[in-house]
């Protein structure tokens, strides 16, 4: 197996050093993804898949391959892990009752502990904590609201929501994270 194509368009031959035995087990030892390694690698999670089906490159079976193969680095830094559209097709299809959404699921939440996350979900994150909205709301939708007669939007807290996510890993990576340790610049510095 190669990894993707270097900076040069060339593929590299996957190093031995590169490889963790052991995430395979560390992943099957995860609640939903007990029959992870029953993969027989048939193809139906990604010839199902509405994103695969207008992206040449995610592959959920690319990716189940590569984390039983213990290309653990190779899985948590993939730009395509985030988009995963979460519609359980590839779950529900699955020949060997292989969650795959779980597993998508699971790498991504790996990623984003690891500090690999696309600027996007970080800035989506910070959002919810700091207003309560995965959106920042401009000042000039709230004022066409009023002039079309629509009622205000919800009073949110934020320190409840703060309060809500506290002990989520998740929010806890989002605010330790440095502005290096995003998912691009990570990535780069590693090839």
């Amino acid at each position: 197996m190669t990894q993707p194509m270097s900076p040069q368009g060339k593929e590299r031959p996957i190093k031995a050093s590169e490889i963790d035995p052991n995430f395979k087990y560390e992943l099957q030892k995860i609640h939903g993804l007990e029959n992870f390694l029953h993969c027989f690698q048939c193809g139906t999670c990604t010839s199902d898949c509405p994103v695969a089906r207008f992206s040449d490159n995610y592959r959920p079976r690319t990716l189940i391959h590569m984390a039983q193969l213990g290309l653990k680095n190779q899985v948590l830094t993939s730009d395509t892990l985030w988009l995963c559209a979460a519609c359980f097709t590839c779950t529900d299809r699955c020949p060997q009752n292989v969650d795959v959404a779980k597993a998508i699921q699971v790498f991504c939440n790996l990623a984003a502990e690891n500090g690999y996350m696309p600027q996007l979900f970080r800035d989506q994150a910070q959002n919810l904590i700091e207003t309560s909205y995965i959106y920042k709301i401009p000042e000039v939708r709230i004022k066409k609201r009023e002039t079309q007669g629509l009622p205000p939007l919800p009073k949110n807290n934020p320190n409840t929501i703060k309060k809500l996510l506290k002990n989520i890993k998740f929010f806890k990576h989002i605010q330790q994270q440095t502005p290096q340790q995003l998912l691009g610049e990570n990535k780069n510095a590693s090839q």
